[in-house]
Protein backbone atom coordinates (compact mmCIF):
# COMPACT_ATOMS: atom_id res chain seq x y z
CA UNK A 1 0.00 0.00 0.00
CA UNK A 2 2.57 2.32 0.91
CA UNK A 3 4.47 1.90 -2.12
CA UNK A 4 1.35 2.37 -4.23
CA UNK A 5 0.99 5.78 -2.67
CA UNK A 6 4.18 6.71 -3.27
CA UNK A 7 4.20 6.17 -7.02
CA UNK A 8 0.87 7.99 -7.34
CA UNK A 9 2.73 10.82 -5.40
CA UNK A 10 5.44 10.43 -7.73
CA UNK A 11 2.82 10.20 -11.05
CA UNK A 12 1.18 13.22 -9.27
CA UNK A 13 4.48 15.42 -8.96
CA UNK A 14 5.31 14.82 -12.58
CA UNK A 15 2.14 15.65 -14.06
CA UNK A 16 2.14 18.76 -12.35
CA UNK A 17 5.90 19.64 -13.60
CA UNK A 18 4.67 18.34 -17.26
CA UNK A 19 1.99 21.08 -16.69
CA UNK A 20 4.29 23.87 -15.75
CA UNK A 21 6.54 23.36 -18.82
CA UNK A 22 3.43 23.30 -21.10
CA UNK A 23 1.99 26.81 -19.68
CA UNK A 24 5.02 28.75 -19.73
CA UNK A 25 5.75 27.56 -23.50
CA UNK A 26 2.55 28.62 -24.21
CA UNK A 27 2.68 32.06 -23.01
CA UNK A 28 6.47 32.61 -23.43
CA UNK A 29 7.99 30.34 -26.30
CA UNK A 30 5.04 30.07 -28.46
CA UNK A 31 4.70 33.98 -29.00
CA UNK A 32 8.29 33.82 -29.20
CA UNK A 33 7.96 31.64 -32.21
CA UNK A 34 5.43 34.29 -33.65
CA UNK A 35 7.71 37.29 -33.10
CA UNK A 36 7.00 38.98 -29.97
CA UNK A 37 9.86 40.31 -28.18
CA UNK A 38 11.09 40.76 -25.15
CA UNK A 39 10.52 44.15 -25.44
CA UNK A 40 6.96 43.15 -26.53
CA UNK A 41 6.71 41.82 -23.36
CA UNK A 42 8.42 44.50 -21.12
CA UNK A 43 5.56 46.52 -22.56
CA UNK A 44 2.92 44.79 -20.36
CA UNK A 45 4.92 45.87 -17.07
CA UNK A 46 5.75 49.71 -17.76
CA UNK A 47 2.30 50.13 -19.64
CA UNK A 48 2.11 51.91 -23.25
CA UNK A 49 3.51 55.41 -22.34
CA UNK A 50 6.84 54.76 -21.03
CA UNK A 51 9.64 55.48 -23.68
CA UNK A 52 11.73 52.97 -25.46
CA UNK A 53 14.49 53.18 -23.32
CA UNK A 54 12.78 52.57 -20.25
CA UNK A 55 11.05 49.59 -22.18
CA UNK A 56 14.54 47.87 -22.64
CA UNK A 57 15.90 48.52 -19.44
CA UNK A 58 12.85 46.97 -17.97
CA UNK A 59 13.35 44.03 -20.14
CA UNK A 60 16.94 43.68 -19.31
CA UNK A 61 16.13 44.03 -15.28
CA UNK A 62 13.57 41.14 -15.85
CA UNK A 63 16.11 38.82 -17.96
CA UNK A 64 12.73 38.51 -20.93
CA UNK A 65 16.24 38.19 -23.05
CA UNK A 66 17.30 35.49 -20.81
CA UNK A 67 17.48 32.07 -22.52
CA UNK A 68 13.95 30.42 -22.04
CA UNK A 69 15.00 27.18 -19.94
CA UNK A 70 16.91 30.05 -17.34
CA UNK A 71 13.52 31.91 -17.36
CA UNK A 72 11.57 29.43 -16.63
CA UNK A 73 13.88 28.22 -14.09
CA UNK A 74 13.64 31.56 -12.26
CA UNK A 75 9.59 31.16 -12.44
CA UNK A 76 9.46 27.73 -11.05
CA UNK A 77 12.20 28.91 -8.00
CA UNK A 78 9.82 31.36 -7.74
CA UNK A 79 6.88 29.39 -7.24
CA UNK A 80 9.08 27.65 -4.11
CA UNK A 81 10.97 30.17 -2.34
CA UNK A 82 9.59 33.42 -3.92
CA UNK A 83 11.38 36.05 -6.44
CA UNK A 84 12.40 39.91 -6.38
CA UNK A 85 11.38 42.15 -8.76
CA UNK A 86 13.56 45.09 -9.63
CA UNK A 87 11.33 47.63 -11.91
CA UNK A 88 13.96 50.78 -11.69
CA UNK A 89 13.34 51.90 -9.02
CA UNK A 90 13.51 49.28 -6.48
CA UNK A 91 13.85 45.65 -5.46
CA UNK A 92 10.28 44.14 -4.84
CA UNK A 93 10.46 40.77 -3.33
CA UNK A 94 7.50 38.46 -4.08
CA UNK A 95 7.18 35.76 -1.20
CA UNK A 96 6.56 32.28 -2.41
CA UNK A 97 4.48 30.55 -4.11
CA UNK A 98 4.84 34.01 -6.32
CA UNK A 99 3.37 34.49 -9.59
CA UNK A 100 4.34 37.38 -10.41
CA UNK A 101 2.68 41.15 -10.08
CA UNK A 102 -0.62 41.84 -12.13
CA UNK A 103 -0.41 44.04 -15.68
CA UNK A 104 -3.11 45.71 -14.60
CA UNK A 105 -3.74 46.14 -10.63
CA UNK A 106 0.20 45.73 -10.22
CA UNK A 107 -0.82 43.15 -7.31
CA UNK A 108 0.67 40.07 -6.67
CA UNK A 109 -1.15 37.04 -8.07
CA UNK A 110 -1.53 34.78 -5.39
CA UNK A 111 -3.09 36.66 -2.68
CA UNK A 112 -5.32 37.70 -5.18
CA UNK A 113 -6.22 34.07 -6.05
CA UNK A 114 -6.51 33.37 -2.16
CA UNK A 115 -8.81 35.87 -1.61
CA UNK A 116 -11.04 34.03 -4.51
CA UNK A 117 -10.66 30.78 -3.36
CA UNK A 118 -13.14 30.65 -0.67
CA UNK A 119 -16.04 31.93 -2.71
CA UNK A 120 -14.98 28.75 -5.28
CA UNK A 121 -14.51 26.56 -1.85
CA UNK A 122 -18.08 27.80 -0.94
CA UNK A 123 -19.81 26.61 -4.82
CA UNK A 124 -18.05 23.38 -5.33
CA UNK A 125 -18.64 22.30 -1.95
CA UNK A 126 -22.57 22.55 -1.99
CA UNK A 127 -22.94 22.11 -5.13
CA UNK A 128 -20.91 18.85 -5.27
CA UNK A 129 -23.09 17.87 -1.86
CA UNK A 130 -26.29 18.33 -4.01
CA UNK A 131 -25.98 16.54 -7.00
CA UNK A 132 -24.00 13.36 -5.94
CA UNK A 133 -26.81 13.00 -3.02
CA UNK A 134 -29.55 13.55 -5.62
CA UNK A 135 -28.17 12.16 -8.78
CA UNK A 136 -27.27 8.60 -7.09
CA UNK A 137 -30.71 8.32 -5.66
CA UNK A 138 -32.58 8.90 -8.28
CA UNK A 139 -30.41 7.14 -10.17
CA UNK A 140 -30.91 3.69 -8.09
CA UNK A 141 -34.75 4.46 -7.66
CA UNK A 142 -35.13 4.55 -11.58
CA UNK A 143 -32.98 1.34 -11.82
CA UNK A 144 -35.27 -0.19 -9.51
CA UNK A 145 -38.42 0.98 -11.11
CA UNK A 146 -37.48 0.41 -14.26
CA UNK A 147 -39.79 1.13 -16.92
CA UNK A 148 -42.04 3.25 -14.67
CA UNK A 149 -43.32 6.77 -15.37
CA UNK A 150 -40.77 7.87 -12.43
CA UNK A 151 -38.14 5.95 -14.42
CA UNK A 152 -39.05 7.89 -17.71
CA UNK A 153 -39.70 11.09 -16.33
CA UNK A 154 -36.55 10.98 -14.10
CA UNK A 155 -34.32 9.98 -17.38
CA UNK A 156 -35.89 12.54 -19.41
CA UNK A 157 -34.98 15.20 -16.66
CA UNK A 158 -31.81 14.08 -16.76
CA UNK A 159 -31.37 14.14 -20.49
CA UNK A 160 -32.20 17.89 -20.27
CA UNK A 161 -29.93 18.32 -17.55
CA UNK A 162 -26.87 17.43 -19.38
CA UNK A 163 -28.11 18.99 -22.68
CA UNK A 164 -28.53 22.38 -21.19
CA UNK A 165 -25.75 24.45 -20.83
CA UNK A 166 -25.48 26.46 -17.10
CA UNK A 167 -25.34 29.86 -18.57
CA UNK A 168 -29.04 28.69 -19.72
CA UNK A 169 -30.24 27.09 -17.09
CA UNK A 170 -28.63 29.89 -14.75
CA UNK A 171 -30.13 32.59 -16.62
CA UNK A 172 -33.44 31.52 -16.73
CA UNK A 173 -32.89 30.59 -12.83
CA UNK A 174 -32.24 34.10 -12.16
CA UNK A 175 -35.25 35.66 -14.05
CA UNK A 176 -37.69 33.24 -12.60
CA UNK A 177 -36.61 32.73 -8.88
CA UNK A 178 -34.51 36.03 -8.11
CA UNK A 179 -36.19 38.85 -9.78
CA UNK A 180 -39.66 37.17 -10.68
CA UNK A 181 -40.51 35.71 -7.28
CA UNK A 182 -38.08 37.11 -5.69
CA UNK A 183 -37.61 33.76 -3.27
CA UNK A 184 -33.91 33.74 -3.71
CA UNK A 185 -30.84 36.01 -3.93
CA UNK A 186 -29.90 37.91 -7.18
CA UNK A 187 -26.90 38.19 -8.82
CA UNK A 188 -23.78 39.35 -7.42
CA UNK A 189 -24.74 39.16 -3.67
CA UNK A 190 -22.09 36.90 -2.25
CA UNK A 191 -22.14 36.99 1.54
CA UNK A 192 -18.71 35.26 3.47
CA UNK A 193 -19.46 32.78 5.60
CA UNK A 194 -17.44 34.24 8.51
CA UNK A 195 -19.92 37.39 8.07
CA UNK A 196 -23.24 35.64 8.13
CA UNK A 197 -23.94 31.59 7.39
CA UNK A 198 -27.18 31.94 6.84
CA UNK A 199 -26.75 34.71 4.27
CA UNK A 200 -23.71 32.64 2.82
CA UNK A 201 -25.97 29.81 2.16
CA UNK A 202 -28.93 32.04 0.94
CA UNK A 203 -26.59 33.65 -1.81
CA UNK A 204 -25.29 31.00 -2.78
CA UNK A 205 -28.74 28.08 -3.07
CA UNK A 206 -29.58 29.10 -6.67
CA UNK A 207 -25.53 28.65 -8.02
CA UNK A 208 -25.66 25.39 -6.39
CA UNK A 209 -28.89 24.14 -7.68
CA UNK A 210 -27.95 25.49 -11.21
CA UNK A 211 -24.75 23.49 -11.11
CA UNK A 212 -26.25 20.43 -9.52
CA UNK A 213 -29.03 19.98 -12.02
CA UNK A 214 -25.98 19.82 -14.22
CA UNK A 215 -23.99 17.57 -12.87
CA UNK A 216 -26.74 15.62 -10.76
CA UNK A 217 -28.24 14.71 -13.87
CA UNK A 218 -25.20 12.96 -15.64
CA UNK A 219 -24.31 10.92 -12.04
CA UNK A 220 -27.99 9.64 -12.31
CA UNK A 221 -27.91 8.25 -15.77
CA UNK A 222 -24.43 6.34 -14.99
CA UNK A 223 -25.56 5.42 -11.46
CA UNK A 224 -29.18 3.66 -13.17
CA UNK A 225 -26.74 2.03 -15.98
CA UNK A 226 -24.62 0.77 -13.07
CA UNK A 227 -27.62 -0.62 -11.22
CA UNK A 228 -29.13 -2.40 -13.65
CA UNK A 229 -25.90 -3.61 -14.65
CA UNK A 230 -25.05 -4.92 -11.25
CA UNK A 231 -28.14 -6.32 -9.85
CA UNK A 232 -28.41 -9.24 -12.52
CA UNK A 233 -25.45 -10.57 -11.26
CA UNK A 234 -25.11 -14.15 -9.87
CA UNK A 235 -24.01 -12.60 -6.81
CA UNK A 236 -26.99 -10.68 -6.12
CA UNK A 237 -29.02 -13.64 -6.59
CA UNK A 238 -26.77 -15.44 -3.88
CA UNK A 239 -27.15 -12.86 -1.53
CA UNK A 240 -31.07 -12.81 -2.18
CA UNK A 241 -31.03 -16.91 -1.77
CA UNK A 242 -29.06 -16.36 1.63
CA UNK A 243 -32.47 -14.31 2.88
CA UNK A 244 -30.93 -11.22 2.65
CA UNK A 245 -33.30 -8.29 3.42
CA UNK A 246 -33.64 -6.35 0.01
CA UNK A 247 -32.28 -3.22 1.48
CA UNK A 248 -29.26 -4.56 1.90
CA UNK A 249 -28.75 -6.09 -1.16
CA UNK A 250 -29.35 -3.01 -3.06
CA UNK A 251 -27.13 -0.96 -0.64
CA UNK A 252 -24.36 -3.17 0.51
CA UNK A 253 -23.92 -5.15 -2.47
CA UNK A 254 -25.82 -3.51 -5.54
CA UNK A 255 -24.67 0.17 -4.89
CA UNK A 256 -21.11 -0.18 -3.49
CA UNK A 257 -20.34 -1.92 -6.84
CA UNK A 258 -21.93 0.28 -8.88
CA UNK A 259 -20.44 3.45 -6.96
CA UNK A 260 -16.92 2.44 -8.81
CA UNK A 261 -17.22 4.51 -11.93
CA UNK A 262 -18.91 7.57 -9.49
CA UNK A 263 -15.97 7.70 -7.54
CA UNK A 264 -14.16 8.83 -10.72
CA UNK A 265 -15.89 11.17 -12.04
CA UNK A 266 -16.90 12.91 -9.09
CA UNK A 267 -13.16 13.15 -8.03
CA UNK A 268 -12.52 14.76 -11.43
CA UNK A 269 -15.37 17.14 -11.50
CA UNK A 270 -14.88 18.48 -7.75
CA UNK A 271 -11.07 18.75 -9.25
CA UNK A 272 -12.14 21.10 -12.36
CA UNK A 273 -14.65 22.92 -10.05
CA UNK A 274 -12.28 24.05 -7.65
CA UNK A 275 -10.20 25.38 -10.61
CA UNK A 276 -13.05 27.71 -11.21
CA UNK A 277 -16.73 27.27 -12.53
CA UNK A 278 -16.14 29.54 -14.85
CA UNK A 279 -19.09 29.78 -16.64
CA UNK A 280 -21.92 29.86 -13.20
CA UNK A 281 -19.63 32.68 -11.25
CA UNK A 282 -19.87 34.61 -14.38
CA UNK A 283 -23.65 34.42 -14.71
CA UNK A 284 -24.07 34.75 -11.09
CA UNK A 285 -21.52 37.48 -10.57
CA UNK A 286 -19.87 35.20 -8.08
CA UNK A 287 -16.29 36.83 -7.01
CA UNK A 288 -14.56 33.81 -7.76
CA UNK A 289 -11.26 32.08 -9.74
CA UNK A 290 -13.31 31.34 -12.69
CA UNK A 291 -14.16 34.95 -12.71
CA UNK A 292 -11.45 35.76 -11.89
CA UNK A 293 -10.02 34.10 -15.20
CA UNK A 294 -12.12 35.15 -17.20
CA UNK A 295 -11.18 38.89 -16.31
CA UNK A 296 -7.58 38.14 -16.45
CA UNK A 297 -8.07 37.02 -20.08
CA UNK A 298 -10.10 39.52 -21.36
CA UNK A 299 -7.14 41.97 -19.95
CA UNK A 300 -4.98 39.71 -21.05
CA UNK A 301 -3.00 39.72 -18.14
CA UNK A 302 -0.05 36.98 -18.40
CA UNK A 303 0.71 36.58 -14.94
CA UNK A 304 -3.06 36.43 -13.27
CA UNK A 305 -3.62 33.65 -16.33
CA UNK A 306 -0.33 31.85 -15.68
CA UNK A 307 -1.01 31.60 -11.95
CA UNK A 308 -4.69 30.87 -12.25
CA UNK A 309 -3.86 27.87 -14.70
CA UNK A 310 -1.49 26.24 -12.48
CA UNK A 311 -3.93 26.56 -9.51
CA UNK A 312 -6.39 25.01 -11.70
CA UNK A 313 -4.00 21.88 -12.32
CA UNK A 314 -2.70 21.36 -9.05
CA UNK A 315 -6.65 20.91 -7.85
CA UNK A 316 -7.21 18.92 -10.64
CA UNK A 317 -4.19 16.62 -10.34
CA UNK A 318 -4.42 16.11 -6.55
CA UNK A 319 -8.16 15.54 -7.13
CA UNK A 320 -7.33 12.23 -9.57
CA UNK A 321 -4.63 11.58 -6.73
CA UNK A 322 -7.31 11.41 -4.01
CA UNK A 323 -9.71 8.76 -6.41
CA UNK A 324 -6.57 6.81 -6.64
CA UNK A 325 -6.17 6.21 -3.38
CA UNK A 326 -9.81 5.76 -2.80
CA UNK A 327 -9.37 2.77 -5.66
CA UNK A 328 -7.30 1.36 -3.47
CA UNK A 329 -8.94 1.31 -0.04
CA UNK A 330 -12.18 0.26 -2.02
CA UNK A 331 -10.70 -2.68 -4.39
CA UNK A 332 -7.35 -3.58 -2.98
CA UNK A 333 -6.91 -5.64 -6.45
CA UNK A 334 -5.88 -1.67 -7.67
CA UNK A 335 -2.82 -1.76 -5.63
CA UNK A 336 -1.06 -4.70 -7.66
CA UNK A 337 -1.29 -2.43 -10.45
Amino acid sequence: MVTYIIRRLIGALLMLAVVSMVTFSIFFVVPRLAGVTATDFANRYVGRAATQETVVAVANKLGLNDPVVVQYARWIKGIFVGAEYDYGAGVEHCPAPCFGYSFVTKNPVWPDLVDRMPVTLSLAAGASVIWLLAGVAVGVLSALKRGSIFDRTAMVIALSGVSLPPFFTGLIALSLFSYGLRITAPGGAYTPLTENPAEWAYSLILPWLTLAFLNAAAYARLTRAGMLETMGEDYIRTARAKGLRESTVITKHGLRAALTPIVTIFGLDVGILLGGAILTENVFSLPGLGKYATQAISTQDLPKIMGFTMLAAFFIVMANLIVDLLYAVVDPRVRLT
